[in-house]
């Protein structure tokens, strides 16, 4: 399955994961400066359920707390 299936925003935020920017994983505050948004808490906190959601779905992962990236898939 394509990220195409998620709501623009969450495909936003999958393909800044996917990036080299994502490959180490970022947090929401720099995952909201790479979207093109302003750093301020609301924009931050907007970014953070979102992230989350991904990461139930299998579209993320949280590498550590409050630090995500595109989920690799299985390794073979």
């Amino acid at each position: 399955m394509t990220a195409s299936v998620l709501a623009p925003d969450c495909q936003r935020i999958v393909s800044v994961l996917a990036s080299d920017a994502g490959r180490e994983g970022m947090r929401c505050r720099q995952l909201a400066m790479a979207l093109d948004l302003e750093a301020v808490p609301a924009k931050v906190q907007g970014l953070r359920p979102k992230a989350k959601r991904l990461v139930e779905r299998g579209w993320a992962q949280q590498v550590r707390p409050g630090v995500f990236t595109a989920f690799a898939g299985p390794a073979d």
